[in-house]
């Protein structure tokens, strides 16, 4: 049996992540601002790493880590995106590398929507760690260039981290999921200002159908698997095929 946190484990992707787990007969941990057993705003930078100093003085060890906490372009604080998306992720897996065993997994969620990023000053902050000038920096933009932004950071990001990480025998891949149906893009959905362009991105699955949090929970279990153990670095897209629609000639 092991031991994983989760982050945003309260709904949709994460709580699928959460469920698989424990139906595996493993142990979970939980951070999210509700419901959770480390209440936590990752919003909030202070707060963030308040709440992970005081978790990294206990002693308390994982086998994985799994950053799904998250939220969508619809958010109405902006610059809250990549504070959440990107440094929530960040930040909770940097704080805990010394309570990890050897062999443990990292997962962080990217999104199929990353490679449409085209602030690369906005990615750039959030690699050079600059918390102020990518809050500024989003803050200029749409809610929709703050999410891809923060998606595509967290790609790379965790392709930039493998390799240091492999040497302590810690693997770390990112999952990038397309439209899969949660509250969280539900309410995007319904929304005013993207409801239509969701619609229309929905129907252009090329499977047929949107996908569902089991999805992605399925990988996520293959990914912290011992079958999984020759991955790392890895961003690997589940989406029915829309990244292959859209980037044909992307390897």
């Amino acid at each position: 049996m092991a031991h994983y946190l989760v982050t945003g484990a309260a709904t949709g992707i994460g709580r699928a992540i959460k469920e698989t787990l424990l139906a595996q007969s493993h142990q979970v941990s939980t951070l999210d601002i509700r419901d959770a057993d480390f209440p936590c705003d990752l919003s909030d930078p202070a707060l963030r790493d308040a709440t992970l100093s005081a978790l990294a003085k206990q002693q308390i060890f994982f086998d994985g880590i799994v950053t799904c906490a998250g939220v969508a372009s619809h958010f109405p604080d902006i610059p809250a995106l990549p504070a959440i998306n990107f440094f929530g992720s960040v930040r909770v897996v940097e704080a805990l590398l010394d309570h990890l065993s050897s062999g443990a997994r990292i997962l962080a969620i990217s999104s199929n929507s990353a490679p449409q990023s085209r602030n690369t000053a906005l990615v750039a902050a959030m690699l050079e760690d600059d918390e102020q000038t990518t809050r500024r920096l989003s803050g200029e933009g749409s809610g929709h260039e703050a999410y891809a932004a923060s998606k595509l950071a967290i790609a790379k990001w965790v392709r930039k981290r493998a390799p240091e990480l492999a040497a302590r025998g810690i693997a770390i891949n990112a999952i990038a999921p397309g439209y899969i149906e949660t509250p969280m893009t539900q309410a995007v959905a319904q929304s005013e200002e993207y409801g239509d362009a969701i619609r229309d991105f929905v129907d252009s699955i090329p499977i047929g159908r949107p996908g569902q949090p089991e999805d992605v929970a399925q990988l996520a279990q293959f990914l912290l698997s011992p079958a999984a153990e020759f991955m790392t670095g890895n961003v690997v897209f589940i989406d029915g095929g829309h990244d292959a629609l859209f980037r044909p000639e992307s390897v």
